[in-house]
Order: C-alpha cells, then structure tokens, then sequence
C-alpha cells in the first residue's frame, strides 16, 4: 500500500487530526500528573491512558449520537440532561478503576467529583468544538459556490465579448471578399492571432499586459485595414507594459463602442484616439471618438451591451480598485478607465 496516499486519506477524513489530539493531550496530562502527584511515571502514565480512554468514549457518543441526534434537531435542554446523564453512568465506573489501581489514599467521593467535572468539561467542549467546526464549514461551502457563481458570471460575460467581436470583424471580411480587396489576406492573419490569443491564452483569469495590448494593436491594424485612410485611428502608450497582469478582453468593449460611432459613415472626420498610461501597476485608458448628430434605430436595439458587460466585469474583478467614468457629447463620446493592477 503506497504510504503517501494512505496519509493523505486520513488528513482529509479528519482522522489523522483526532489521532494528533488525542497524543498531544494525552502527553499534556501527563505533564500536568508529574506536576501534582509524587507517584512513579509508569503508574502516571498508565492513569492518565485510562482517564483518555474514557474521555474519547463521552466526547465520541456526544459527537456521533447525541450532537446530531438532539442538538442539531433543536432540543437543546434534552441533550444538555443527555450528555450530563451519560457522564454520571461512566464516572462511577471510571472512578472505582482509579480508586483500586492508583487512589486508594483518597476518598471515592473526591474521586467521582473530579472525573465528573472532567468528563463533563470534555463532552461539553467538543460540543463547542463541533459548532465552530461546523459553522466554519458551511462559510467555506457558502464561500466555495459565491466563488463558483462569480466564475460563471465572468465567463459568461467574456462569452458576449468574443462572439460580438466575431461577428463584427466576419462581416466586415466578407464585404471584403465580394470586393475581392487584397486586404482581405491580412485579416484573415491578424483575426487568427486573436482568436488564438482569445482560445488558448484567455482562459487564465489574469493575463501579461504586454499580451493584452499586443491584442489591443492586432484589433487596431484590422480596424485600420477595414476602413483605410479615411478615418484617424491614432494609439499612443506611455510606460513600461513588462510585468503587470490583467484580466483579459478588458479593452475591447471599449474600442469596439468607439469604431462604431466614430468610424460611422455619417462622418466626414472621424477619428478614435486611444491613450495608455502604466505607471507601475496603475493604468490609465482613455478613449476618445467622434461621435455622429445622427441617432441609429439600430443603437438602441444592439448597441451598449459591451459596455454593460464590460463594466460589470469591472465590479466583480476590480472591486473598489477601479474608476470608470464615460462622458457623451452631441459630437464626442469619451472613456477614462483608472485601474490599480496590484494583486
């Protein structure tokens, strides 16, 4: 039998834990019997694995019957004369096993009083014991599914990120083919980048920065090569980019936002401005765009559901470490993202 997982076995059923504590206390008794008796080591030791044994016996029936039996269905004053009951039938027993072997200088009754305040202590602190196990187990349980849901939720929102990006770049792309533009190449490249990027590197929940932005420039170069010359796509970086981590496909929703209104044909300059700051593990986004006087009936039907995303994202990733602010003018809309990136 392989040692190893034979240990590991009792230190998740919890038996290596109750085989510790019962040695330590035992070793502990001990300690505290030379302090107070003059008698031999040997009968010390001896006293003290009798008096261990019968400790294990009350703390065990309390554990197994009593406790789940009346304590955990509420009938607090039944187990309270349950427990006090099972110690005064054992302390008899326990005491006349003493008083023959090692006490018969002491009187029986003082004896009794001893074990039974013993007894009782023992039973009524692995009550203790068993409530604050209990209680921390079912806050981890509690923990364990709030962090279960809150895993979900992201995917799920990073799920609506990748496919509406999809979904843009592909029709954009075939427009390209029926035009059978020689950029229609290059798209194809840049887009397998990113999908590779999105389907084998997103998964972590924290990516390099330097990845991120690298995704950030593939997204921008496809953008450039979908609209030409006639519209100003500028991206500007000040910092180091080495070393930081970020959530992934953070960036995007907002990008995506400003393409669509600030590359929107209505306009005869458009343009979209893109500014990163890193200083250390803080990070500043804006994002600037042109914006047209003209509203699309298709904005209010499919359009804001990357910011919605996005900024939920934002909550449940960066709780309290980042300041999202989103400013629309008549012929503007604007993005400032300040982000502490410290874990």
């Amino acid at each position: 039998m392989d040692f190893k997982k034979t240990f590991y076995k009792y230190l998740e059923n919890g038996t290596f834990y109750h085989v510790l504590f019962w040695m330590v206390f035992y070793l502990f008794l001990i300690i505290i019997g030379q302090q107070h008796s003059d008698k031999s080591i040997g009968v010390i030791m001896t006293n003290m694995l009798i008096r261990v044994g019968f400790y294990m016996a009350i703390v065990y029936f309390n554990l197994l019957f009593l406790f789940p039996k009346y304590l955990k269905e509420n009938r607090f004053y039944l187990y309270t004369i349950l427990l006090a009951l099972s110690v005064v039938l054992i302390t008899p027993i326990e005491s006349i096993i003493h008083y023959y072997l090692f006490y018969r200088d002491e009187s029986l009754l003082d004896i009794n009083k001893s074990i039974f305040t013993g007894g009782f202590f023992m039973g009524f602190s692995s009550t203790l014991f068993k409530i604050i196990n209990d209680w921390a187990f079912h806050q981890n349980e509690k923990i364990d599914l709030q962090r279960q849901s809150l895993q979900s939720e992201l995917n799920f929102l990073k799920s609506q990120i990748n496919p509406h990006f999809l979904f843009n770049t592909l029709n954009s792309l075939y427009a390209l083919t029926l035009k059978k533009s020689d950029k229609a190449p290059e798209i194809v490249l840049r887009l397998s980048e990113m999908m590779r990027y999105m389907l084998y590197e997103c998964n972590e929940p924290k990516v390099p920065l330097s990845k991120e932005i690298k995704y950030v420039k593939n997204y921008l170069e496809l953008e450039k090569l979908r609209h030409g010359k006639k519209f100003r796509i500028d991206l500007k970086i000040d910092g180091s980019v080495n070393g930081q981590m970020i959530t992934p496909l953070l960036f995007i929703p907002f990008l995506e936002n400003s393409f669509k209104h600030g590359m929107d044909l209505q306009l005869s300059e458009g343009y979209v401005r893109i500014d990163l700051k890193v200083l250390d593990d803080h990070l500043n986004l804006g994002v600037e765009n042109s914006k047209s006087k003209i509203i699309h009936k298709t904005d209010k039907k499919s359009g804001g559901i990357g910011l919605v995303n996005v900024k939920r994202r934002l909550k449940l990733v960066y709780p309290k470490k980042h300041a999202l602010d989103i400013q629309e003018k008549e012929n503007q809309f604007k993005v400032s993202l300040d982000l502490d990136l410290s874990n």
